[in-house]
């Protein structure tokens, strides 16, 4: 039971912002007494993937098929929710971008999953996962939890710090074939 960190890339390289979702995943990971492992889909996945580890996943899951270069929620979609029935992480952590929270959500829809988004703060009580998130255009905070056998989280970006990168460190990388293909 590992928290899954899903990497946003752009043309072959990572968002600077995934690296604060590996952050949030590893202080979450910690707290269930369980490990990270790196969620990469897309061009140079593999690389990015092993980059991971140097933030603090132990793992990567990278695919690079061709119907993943560029980001469709079907196909990203698809492979995550896959995944996500095949290893049964304890949370799917990702930044809040667009792409993050529309494809946390959707497959937190397939896989009938509690969400919890723009998460300032995340703490663990047993099987229940809590968020502090803002409301009402951040006038106030609220508490959301979820207590799914798998929770899916966005972050907002800048709440959680990016760990230091250490390259002694580094991830064992897994290559999936895609969910679904473009031909």
């Amino acid at each position: 039971m590992s928290v899954f960190v899903w990497i946003e890339t752009f043309n072959g390289q990572a968002n600077s912002t995934s690296w604060e979702a590996v952050g949030a995943a590893k202080s979450l990971a910690d707290a269930l007494a369980t490990d990270v492992t790196a969620i990469v889909f897309g061009d140079n996945a593999s690389t990015i993937g092993a980059e991971a580890g140097q933030y603090g996943a132990s793992q990567a899951i990278t695919c690079e098929d061709a119907s993943l270069s560029a980001f469709r929620i079907e196909p990203y979609s698809a492979l995550l929710t896959q995944l996500v029935k095949n290893h049964a992480p304890a949370a799917v952590v990702a930044v809040g971008t667009n792409h993050g929270r529309e494809l946390l959500s959707s497959s937190a829809a397939d896989t009938n999953s509690g969400m919890l988004s723009e998460a300032l703060s995340i703490s663990v009580d047993g099987e229940t996962i809590t968020v502090v998130r803002p409301a009402y255009a951040g006038k106030v905070l609220m508490q959301m939890a979820s207590s799914t056998p798998t929770k899916f989280i966005t972050i907002r970006g800048r709440a959680f710090a990016a760990p230091i990168a250490d390259s002694a460190s580094s991830a064992s990388v897994t290559t999936v074939d895609p969910a679904l293909r473009a031909d």
